[in-house]
């Protein structure tokens, strides 16, 4: 097999690997608090931990990858994943777990920032086409199978092994990479923004943490009002250093094109309303429905399956009719697939949630593919790596705030109906044991599927009015012609 073949195929296993652990994890989380004692405030770090870890070092492994070498720096990548990966699945509490989980957010950073670049240094320009395409097959793949793999692996298993399996196949994408796969030319005169990581990582932590931590402390508090304060202040610290830096690690100067700003704002919101609900979902399907890991991972594939097939078709029609479109009508489906979730009563089965989880599941697949083309399509094609880089980054901070802002909402919602903060901190991480916690577990879920839905809603506005034909740059080069 050729040189490149054996490229592709390493890249779209770490790819495959490092997005398969943001679904996979889902559906074993209920188990995970059982056995390791946590808190809902834990089972929410170990989702947001890794989006954080993928989030902060995203736009800087570019540059480490053009200063030390791609190869380099997603073989590193590979090794990080691969050893916080066996360590999370050794944790014995949810600490370890939480800390491990972001150093495996680190490594697959390093991974999915090089993974492009690297399939892009091998395939000529007539060829990429392909390649890319298998490659975006490879991730709506990951995100498609993650919860019933997830389930699968947590009931017959254990959760552990949704961790320990990264090993071998880790192990082994390295050991292929470094037979088959040169290193490419570097950029010795590339510089790592060290200001710009710490100031946007510190910003991102707090912000979170002053969201998970709100209920629990107070939102009046000095260590909330704090915490917010320092977010600000850092993200505005970090916005005057790239609009200063003449290289900088998230180019600012983009967001004056209307598009790019509607296609960040598309992938924030997308993951921020239906990625971020998948969480409190699971706890419902398995702690209040009382399904177990397998079973509950089997009835996400309506949205897996329909995501998975109509995206090919957006992505085709959307060669030929505007992207706009697509983004706004996509999220406006998402948002009444989270209405159409709501309204949930005590005894209603899963299959109430099944006419929101259909039409939920067409409006990602209509999303995807025109969403990665608006957010490269504005710049010209030497940009398109780290157009592509802060893309993937404002997903991942969708994850992890919206998972932050609907979990506050949600646990503050369930104590008032409760009336104890310490009874609504169980009820919120399922253990709904009598008749009025399960009401108030319930009241509080259907209360955020409409905070979700009204953030969809919004999300597709905008995405209809800022991503103009007119703004890609192929349409400018035809309209100069």
């Amino acid at each position: 097999m050729a040189r490149k073949w054996w490229t592709l195929l390493a890249s779209c296993l770490a790819t495959f690997m490092l997005l398969l652990d943001v679904t996979v994890v889902n559906v074993a989380l209920p188990d995970i608090r059982r056995e390791l004692g946590g808190t809902f405030t834990d089972m929410q770090w170990v989702v947001d931990a890794y989006a954080l870890g993928l989030a902060t070092l995203l736009l800087a492994s570019g540059s480490l990858a053009d200063l030390l070498g791609r190869r380099l720096v997603f073989v590193t990548g590979i090794v990080v994943f691969v050893v916080s990966s066996f360590v999370c699945g050794l944790a014995d509490s949810p600490t370890v777990l939480n800390v491990a989980r972001a150093v495996q957010g680190l490594g697959g950073a390093m991974m999915f920032a090089t993974s492009l670049a690297l399939i892009a240094q091998e395939f000529a320009p007539n060829e990429r086409g392909t390649a890319i395409g298998l490659w975006g097959a490879t991730t709506g793949f990951a995100v498609a199978v993650g919860p019933v793999v997830g389930g699968v692996i947590t009931e017959h298993l254990g959760w552990e092994w949704i961790f320990f399996v990264n090993v071998p196949v880790g192990l082994a994408t390295m050991a292929m990479t470094l037979a088959q796969v040169p290193e490419g030319e570097r950029d010795t005169s590339a510089r790592i923004d060290w200001v710009g990581l710490v100031t946007f990582s510190g910003a991102l932590f707090c912000l979170v943490l002053a969201l998970i931590r709100g209920n629990a402390e107070g939102w009046g508090s000095a260590l909330i009002v704090g915490l917010l304060a320092a977010s600000v202040l850092l993200m505005a610290a970090f916005a005057a250093v790239e609009l200063r830096s003449e290289r900088p690690m998230l180019d600012l100067h983009l967001f004056r094109i209307p598009a790019f700003t509607g296609a960040q704002i598309t992938a924030f919101v997308l993951h921020a309303s239906m990625f971020a609900m998948f969480l409190y979902i699971v706890i419902y399907v398995q702690s209040i429905l009382g399904y177990s890991p397998l079973e509950a991972g089997v009835r996400f594939l309506p949205i897996s399956v329909l995501s998975f097939i109509v995206a090919p078709v957006a992505g085709k029609l959307a060669e030929r009719l505007p992207i706009r479109g697509f983004l706004g009508v996509g999220l406006g489906l998402v948002g009444v697939g989270l209405l159409l979730m709501g309204g949930i009563e005590p005894g209603d089965d899963w299959t109430t949630l099944l006419p929101g989880f259909v039409v939920a599941g067409i409006g990602i697949g209509c999303v995807n593919p025109p969403l990665a083309t608006a957010a490269i399509g504005v710049v010209e094609p030497r940009r398109s790596g780290a157009a592509s880089g802060i893309n993937s980054t404002f997903r991942q901070v969708g994850i992890a705030t919206g998972i932050a802002g609907l979990g506050a909402l949600f646990q503050a919602r369930v104590t008032d109906k409760l009336g104890r903060a310490d009874l609504g901190e169980a009820v919120v991480s399922g253990q709904a044991h009598t008749a009025v916690a399960q009401r108030a577990f319930i009241d509080g879920l259907n209360e955020i599927l409409i905070v979700a839905a009204v953030v969809a809603f919004v999300g597709g506005a905008l995405a209809f009015a800022l991503v103009r034909s007119r703004d890609l740059v192929a349409n400018q080069v035809v309209a100069a012609a």
